[in-house]
C-alpha cells in the first residue's frame, strides 16, 4: 500500500491497529522496519522530546523517508517541545525541511508549531503530542476543530476513557502501549527544569522521579531508598485487540532512548497481539524492563503494583538476551504485495513487477531460452517467489511463453526478479514532498514594563483567603469547586480556576460548574488546558501556567481564541518572556508570571502515598523525602495528586525584573495568615523571610 493510503484488513472493515514505533538512530530504523512495524515516529533535531537520541536533519531525514516510504512505512516527525520566541525562525526552517521530506506527519506540542505548519505546508498531517495533555473528549474535539489529524492521547487513561474519545472525537486516536511511564500527566511536569534546570518540555528530563523518593515518615536527615516516584513500563499488547475494536488507529511504542534491539522485541511482540497470536513475554521483558510491567492505568487499576525500578538482575538479563533479539531484526520482513508477470519468447525474457501503487519496473534477460519437454511454469513460479531478505511479498505469478514451452534456468530466473526488484525499490524511494508555501515568523515585540504592574493571589480553598485579600488585589482566583464559598460582592473581582486534569467524570462536573456560575457575578474563568478552550467559549478566560506558553505565537494564538490575559509558563527566561507581547483589536493583552508560590512540580494520576497507607487512612496530605532530605509536599484532590516544589519562588521585591503586566501570588500550602503576611510583604516590594528560589527566571532552562 502507499505511504499515505489507510491500510485495511482484506476483507474486513475495520482497519488495522497501527504499529508505531520509535527511532532514535538509523541502526534503530532498520530494527523497526526490518521487524514489521507499520509506521516510525523520530525526532527533528532541535525540537523534539527526546534531545538525548540521536536525532536527525534534513539531509537524513530524506533519507529516513526514502528507505520507509520505499518499504510502505509511516513516518511521524516529532516536533514536540515548547519553543522559545528566539527559535521560531530555525523552527520555521524545521517545518519546511520536515514537508520537504514527505513525511507523513508532524507531531506537536506548541501550538507555535501547529501555526506554522499551517502557513509553510497547511497540507502537512499534524498530530497533538501526549504533551498537550488531552485525556477529555473536549481536548480532542478541540484539536479536531484546530485542523489536527490525530491526537496522541494521555497514558493515564482506562480503556473505558479511551473508548469514549475515540468513537466520539472525530479524529484518529493513538495510545502507548509499551514502553515507560512518566508519574506525571505529560506536559505538567515541570520537576527537571526546577530541580535541575533541564526541561522535560523541552526533551531534556533528566528523570528525577527515578531517583529515590520515600514516602515513610523518616529521621531527620535520614532519607529513605526506596523508589515512590517510578513507575513500572507500560504493557498493554495483550490488549490490542480490544484497543483495535473500539477504534484506536495506532498502537505506540515508547522507547528512542532505547535500543534497537528493544525496538525490534516490542515490534514483534505487538504483531503477535495484534494477530492474536502468544508472543515472548519473557523476551519482552528481558528486552527492557522495571522489575516488571504494569497495565494498571489501562485496566483502571492505579495502585502501588504499578511502581518499580531497574535492578541489576533486570541489566544483566538484558545482555544475556541481546544475541536473540538481534535475531528479530537480521533479516527484512516481507510486505509490500506485488505481481509478477513472465514473457518468454525466442530471443529472450521480461520480467514485469508491479506494487498495490500502481508502480511498474522491468527487468530483461539475456539468456537464451530453449525448448522444454515438460511445461515448466511451475518452477517459474517458484523461482520467482523467492522473495525473502526483500520487502516485497509476492501475491501474483503470471508466465506467458511464445511459441513455447521454453525452458530458463534458474539463475537466469533469479537475477530477472533481483533486477526487477532493485528496480522496483528505487522508483518506490522517490520522495513526495509536501506543498510549501513562503512563510516566516512575525517579528517578535519587545514590551517595556508597564506604569504599573497588577496583583492576583491565587488560592487552593476559600479558607486560604485573607479579610483583607482583596486590598491592592486585581484578581482573586479560586478553584471552580470553591465558588459557591465567594460572597457575592467579592465575585467580580473573582476568576474561577478549571481543573488542569479531568480524568473520569470530572470533566461532565466541571461542565455542569460553568454552567451554574456563568451568570453568577464572576470575574471569568482561568484556563490550563486546551479542552478549557472549548467548555468557556465566549465566556471571559484568563490563561493559566498549564498551558505552557513559551513564545510569541502561542500566546497570540490563545489571545485569537478569546483569552484576555496569558500567564507565561515559569520555566521562561526573562529574556525570552520580554518578547511575549500578544495583542487583540490592536489592543495589547496582558501577560502575566508567578511571583510567589510553591511550584506544582507533578500532577499525578498514581498515588505515590498509596504504597504506605490507602486511601481509607489517608488525610489527602503528605510528603515525600528525596536522597538529600528534602521534603516534597504532597496533595490529594479532584482525582489527582500534585507534588510541590519544598521552596518557594519569590520575585515581590523585584517588581521591575520581568516586564509583564501581573503577577500571580499561587497559595497552596499556606494558611490564611501565612498568605496574608506574604501578600503584605508582595505589595510594599519586601525581602522574603526565610528560604525561597528565583526560579527559572534568571538562569532558564536547556
Amino acid at each position: 500500500m502507499g505511504a499515505r493510503r489507510a491500510r485495511r484488513n482484506k476483507g474486513s472493515i475495520m482497519p488495522k491497529i497501527e504499529i508505531l514505533a520509535p527511532v532514535g538512530s538509523e541502526e534503530m530504523l532498520r530494527a523497526a522496519v526490518f521487524s514489521g512495524a507499520d509506521a516510525v515516529y523520530l525526532g527533528f533535531s532541535g525540537f523534539n522530546a527526546r534531545t538525548g537520541a540521536g536525532n536527525f536533519d534534513a539531509d537524513s531525514l530524506k533519507e529516513a523517508v526514502r528507505f520507509c516510504h520505499a518499504r510502505g512505512v509511516k513516518v511521524h516527525v516529532a516536533l514536540n517541545t515548547t519553543v522559545y520566541g528566539g527559535e521560531l525562525a530555525a523552527l520555521a526552517a524545521a517545518v519546511k525541511a520536515v514537508a520537504e521530506s514527505g513525511a507523513d506527519a508532524v507531531i506537536c506540542q506548541d501550538l507555535a508549531v501547529a501555526q506554522l505548519i499551517g502557513r509553510i505546508a497547511p497540507d502537512l498531517p499534524r498530530h497533538g503530542s501526549t504533551q498537550m495533555s488531552v485525556h477529555t473528549l473536549q481536548g480532542a474535539l478541540e484539536l479536531k476543530e484546530l485542523g489536527f489529524t490525530r491526537v496522541v492521547l494521555a497514558r493515564e487513561l482506562s480503556l473505558p476513557e479511551v473508548e469514549h474519545i475515540t468513537k466520539h472525537c472525530g479524529i484518529e486516536t493513538e495510545c502507548f502501549v509499551h514502553g515507560a511511564l512518566c508519574m506525571c500527566v505529560s506536559g505538567q511536569c515541570y520537576m527537571s527544569a526546577f530541580l535541575g534546570g533541564r526541561s522535560g518540555n523541552r526533551g531534556s528530563c533528566a528523570g528525577p522521579c527515578r531517583l529515590p523518593f520515600e514516602a515513610n515518615p523518616l529521621p531527620e536527615g535520614k532519607p529513605g531508598r526506596l523508589h515512590h516516584l517510578s513507575l513500572k513500563d507500560n504493557s498493554v499488547i495483550d490488549k490490542l485487540d480490544r484497543m483495535q475494536a473500539v477504534g484506536v488507529a495506532s498502537a505506540k511504542i515508547e522507547g528512542r532512548l532505547r535500543t534497537p534491539e528493544y525496538v525490534a522485541a516490542a515490534v514483534s511482540a505487538c504483531l503477535a497481539g495484534r494477530e492474536g497470536r502468544a508472543y515472548d513475554r519473557d523476551l519482552l521483558k528481558n528486552a527492557f524492563s522495571r522489575s516488571g510491567f504494569t497495565s494498571g492505568y489501562l485496566d483502571g487499576k492505579i495502585d502501588g503494583t504499578m511502581f518499580g525500578v531497574r535492578s541489576e538482575a533486570d541489566a544483566e538479563l538484558t545482555k544475556k538476551t541481546l544475541p536473540a533479539l538481534r535475531e528479530l531484526y537480521r533479516r527484512e520482513r516481507s510486505r509490500v504485495p506485488v505481481q509478477f508477470r513472465l514473457e518468454i519468447e525466442e530471443g529472450g525474457e521480461k520480467l514485469t513487477v508491479t506494487d498495490a501503487d500502481g508502480n511498474k519496473a522491468f527487468a530483461y534477460g539475456d539468456a537464451e531460452p530453449q525448448p522444454a519437454r515438460t511445461d515448466p511454469t511451475e518452477s517459474l513460479q517458484r523461482s520467482l517467489s523467492k522473495t525473502g531478505g526483500t520487502p516485497f511479498a509476492v501475491e501474483k505469478i503470471d508466465v506467458e511463453m511464445d511459441g513455447g514451452p521454453w525452458f530458463v534456468p534458474g539463475s537466469a530466473v533469479n537475477e530477472l526478479r533481483r533486477d526487477a526488484l532493485e528496480a522496483l525499490l528505487k522508483k518506490r524511494e522517490v520522495l513526495r514532498p509536501w506543498p510549501v508555501y513562503e512563510a516566516e515568523p512575525d517579528a517578535l515585540p519587545l514590551r517595556t514594563l508597564p506604569p504599573r504592574r497588577t496583583l492576583r493571589a491565587r488560592f487552593e480553598a476559600w479558607d486560604q483567603v485573607p479579610e483583607q485579600a482583596l486590598s491592592g488585589v486585581e484578581y482573586l482566583i479560586l478553584p471552580i469547586a470553591q465558588a459557591d464559598r465567594v460572597p457575592r460582592e467579592w465575585r467580580e473581582k473573582t476568576l474561577l480556576e478549571l481543573p488542569r486534569v479531568m480524568f473520569g467524570a470530572l470533566e461532565e462536573d466541571t461542565v455542569r460548574r460553568i454552567a451554574a456560575t456563568q451568570d453568577a457575578g464572576f470575574a471569568g474563568y482561568e484556563v490550563s488546558n486546551i479542552a478549557h478552550l472549548r467548555l468557556c467559549r465566549g465566556l471571559p478566560m484568563t490563561g493559566g501556567f498549564g498551558l505552557n506558553v513559551t513564545n510569541q505565537m502561542a500566546a497570540q494564538f490563545y489571545a485569537d481564541h478569546g483569552l484576555n490575559s496569558v500567564l507565561i509558563l515559569p520555566e521562561v527566561k526573562d529574556s525570552d518572556i520580554s518578547t511575549i507581547a500578544p495583542t487583540h483589536n490592536g489592543k495589547p493583552v496582558p501577560t502575566g508570571v508567578l511571583v510567589y508560590g510553591h511550584m506544582p512540580l507533578m500532577v499525578t494520576r498514581a498515588c505515590p502515598l498509596q504504597n504506605i497507607h490507602d486511601c481509607a487512612h489517608c488525610n489527602k496530605a503528605g510528603e515525600l523525602t528525596d536522597r538529600k532530605a528534602k521534603k516534597f509536599p504532597v496533595r490529594c484532590g479532584m482525582g489527582v495528586r500534585t507534588i510541590y516544589n519544598p521552596v518557594p519562588i519569590y520575585m515581590g521585591d523585584k517588581p521591575g525584573a520581568l516586564t509583564v503586566d501581573y503577577g500571580v501570588a499561587y497559595f497552596t500550602l499556606e494558611s490564611r495568615e501565612e498568605a496574608a503576611a506574604i501578600l503584605d510583604s508582595i505589595r510594599v516590594h519586601a525581602p522574603f523571610e526565610g528560604e525561597f528560589t528565583r526560579g527559572l527566571y534568571f538562569k532558564g532552562t536547556n
